[in-house]
């Protein structure tokens, strides 16, 4: 028995959740077949097959049967990086070259032939309306016998060729006609919005150009970006994209990267700094080495998320999946109610309720209800990559909307995660002087404090000493080196107090900076102690914004964090939040499962340390510049790197998950109105086939608003 193989196919006039339900239901039934995955919002369809039991041509066959045309992505096998533009490159085109376009075409010709000649020669209208029906009924037809065949008895072109043969019988061809034409119409139109929602995905590929500068050596050539490789130079000149993921190694400039993280101003890129693809250059010249082949960049692994995301059901849209598989059979009992009952027990006239009974059967029609939550969460997704929001799944996108409580890390998410020199006191000579010969004893530290005190001097351009050889560390208290003016000395205060070099009145001043939960270093020189360096992780400059956002939507923000009680209260005021600090781990996850007892509860870190707390939070935000932790922990991930993404984050769960509850009253509310006028005999064959078309293109158009959201910054 041969091991099964993937194939994985792009299925084209897939573009509902009832297409998808109708093609898995029939290749399910097939041997050999199985790890099955559909997602019509991006009309792929991968499946593991075992070809001693069905052929690839076998399962490609069928699906033809069903009515749509597969196309093979499996085979040639190409590189990764064309494989993946293949996926997403194939032209829409336009709407007339399409099947369901001939369709439209051919039905509308056939109905206004039916009526040239029924104006011509009225004997003869009925016999070309009945002529125009069954023609045009032929493809819709094959495709209900195909379905049932295959699994799926209640498609809606099993629902439309009963309608229309049974308007037929009873003498009202003409309606017959115009509801075949209208179906084909309400399809096309249902393949014309999906293509404007797969085109939040095509919009995030066409950012990655197509070709790239390379270098080698003094030669600079015009390669597709497919070829480049990692190692290879990229030269990225003004008003150029960034053709993958890299490090700049020569240049400066700025570069736009809200196409990749949504953040609106440039950043500032020098030798050393990264890059993402997709990403913008402002002005100079940069020469990039490429860390990421174009299979593998940001770009890409988001479109893949996506995709991922895309294909996930959401609880609701799973729960409609289970309603509907009732729902339609339920309806069609209705129906057949509809048509017996009143003549049967009343003496009704059996033409009248005939016709009112088939006009229910094409109002129970379940395209609206079906594509009612997928196509809000499809939208909503690309709506939030198009803006650094990564949402992984329909799940987490709901999830998000009804937190109660948003618990933060504190270093590295609401603070930037590294010290910053606050204050520097003088006690003797000057603060020049101070910050200066502290950076000289400092220069080649490793040690976070030492490292920022170096770059404070080097950002105020100071002439920092020359120390003679390397400091003399004594761990956790102090480090001393030999300056031409003598010995200095930078350490801990407790280690000064040791050495009877802290006056009462400098012990004060020492208390005073601890309390505001910075960390004071004492610079000495001999014994003299000559003066006072305070630091502080700050909070990031948008925290505060972020966290009042959050406020403003009505969730409880709380810092959570393993840092010590006074400087976790410290940033706690400044940012006006509750704050639980020293925090070990097990302490962090009890804390997080109380507050999940009270309702969902988001957790946001830096998704390097926080991975169990983001795992047991009911929604992990990881937050990360484009970083791999970023694209791959906790259920969300934050490219831009800011606290205010989480609030667009809660505000845009919220707005999806409105755009599904009124997409299911539009699907809903349509079908109740017209069902109860149809019993009225006030609902033609022909408003009636609207009822269900015209729902799923209301509700398909509704959802598409989502990719046009914007947060109120």
């Amino acid at each position: 028995m041969a091991a099964a193989s993937p194939l994985k196919l792009r299925i084209e006039g897939m573009d509902c959740g009832a297409c998808a339900t109708k093609i898995e239901n029939a290749i399910q039934r097939l041997p050999g077949v199985s790890d099955i995955n559909v997602n019509y919002s991006l009309r792929s369809f991968s499946l593991a097959v075992d070809e001693d039991y069905t052929s690839r041509r076998a399962i490609k066959a069928k699906i033809r049967a069903l009515g749509y045309a597969p196309v093979d992505l499996s085979e040639p096998v190409v590189s990764e990086g064309h494989r993946d533009h293949d996926d997403h490159d194939t032209a829409e085109g336009a709407w007339w070259s399409s099947p369901k376009g001939r369709l439209v075409i051919g039905t509308g010709a056939l109905l206004l032939l039916a009526f040239a000649v029924s104006y011509v020669e009225p004997a003869w209208s009925n016999w070309a309306y009945i002529a125009a029906t069954l023609v045009g009924l032929i493809p819709i037809g094959r495709r209900a016998l195909a379905g049932a065949l295959s699994g799926t008895p209640f498609s809606i072109e099993m629902l439309m060729s009963i309608a229309a043969v049974g308007a037929v019988a009873i003498g009202e061809a003409r309606e017959a006609a115009v509801v075949v034409f209208l179906f084909a119409v309400g399809e096309l139109l249902e393949g014309v919005a999906a293509g404007r929602a797969r085109a939040g995905i095509k919009a995030l590929i066409d950012l990655v150009p197509r070709t790239a500068r390379r270098q080698r050596g003094v030669d600079v050539e015009t390669v597709p970006v497919a070829d480049l490789i990692v190692g290879d130079i990229a030269v990225v000149r003004p008003g150029e994209r960034v053709p993958s993921d890299g490090t700049v190694v020569e240049g400066v400039s700025e570069v736009n990267e809200a196409p990749v993280t949504g953040e609106s101003i440039p950043v500032s890129k020098d030798p050393g700094s990264t890059v993402y693809a997709g990403s913008i250059n402002a002005n100079g010249e940069l020469r990039v080495e490429i860390t990421r082949t174009v299979a593998d960049n940001t770009i890409a692994r988001i479109v893949h998320m996506v995709e991922e995301a895309q294909g996930s059901k959401a609880p609701t849209a799973r729960f409609i999946d289970r309603f509907s598989r009732w729902y339609t059979p339920a309806a069609m009992v209705v129906s057949a109610l509809v048509v017996l009952i009143p003549p049967l027990l009343f003496g009704a006239d059996w033409f009248t309720w005939i016709y009112r009974g088939l006009a229910v059967l094409l109002i129970a029609c379940p395209c609206a209800l079906v594509i009612s939550t997928p196509a809000a969460i499809a939208s909503g997704l690309a709506s939030g990559a198009r803006r650094g929001l990564l949402i992984k799944g329909g799940a987490a996108l709901e999830t998000l909307g009804k937190v109660k409580t948003v618990a933060f890390d504190k270093t590295g998410t609401l603070t930037k995660g590294h010290p910053q020199v606050t204050d520097v006191i003088v006690v003797e000579s000057t603060e020049v002087d101070v910050l200066a010969k502290a950076a000289a004893v400092e220069r080649g530290s490793s040690h976070p404090l030492g490292a920022a005190i170096v770059a404070e001097a080097e950002r105020r351009g100071l002439d920092i000493p020359r120390a003679f050889g390397g400091g003399i560390a004594t761990p956790g208290k102090a480090v001393t080196a030999r300056l031409k003016s003598g010995f200095v000395s930078v350490g801990s205060p407790r280690h000064a107090a040791e050495q009877g070099e802290v006056l009462e009145e400098v012990g004060k001043q020492i208390e005073a900076l601890e309390s505001q939960g910075k960390t004071v270093v004492v610079v000495s020189e001999g014994k003299q102690l000559v003066g006072l360096i305070a630091l502080r992780d700050e909070p990031r400059a948008d925290a505060a914004e972020g966290l009042e956002k959050l406020l403003v939507l009505g969730t409880h923000p709380v810092m959570l964090t393993g840092d010590n009680a006074r400087t976790a209260a410290a940033i706690g005021v400044v940012l006006g939040l509750e704050t639980r600090a020293e925090l070990l781990p097990d302490a962090k996850l009890d804390a997080i499962a109380a507050y999940k007892s009270d309702g969902p509860i988001a957790m946001v870190g830096d998704g390097i340390n926080d991975a169990p707390a983001l795992a047991a939070a009911s929604i992990g935000i990881a937050m990360g510049g484009g970083t791999d932790v970023a694209l791959e922990t906790a259920d969300a991930a934050l490219l831009k790197n800011c606290v205010t993404g989480v609030a667009e984050l809660v505000a845009l769960s919220r707005a999806t998950l409105a755009n599904i509850w009124q997409n299911i009253a539009l699907a809903l509310g349509l079908k109740s109105i017209f069902l109860v006028t149809t019993l009225f005999g006030a609902t033609p064959l022909w408003m009636a086939i609207l009822a269900d078309t015209g729902a799923t293109v209301l509700v398909t158009s509704n959802a598409l608003r989502l990719l046009r959201f914007g947060i109120k910054r």
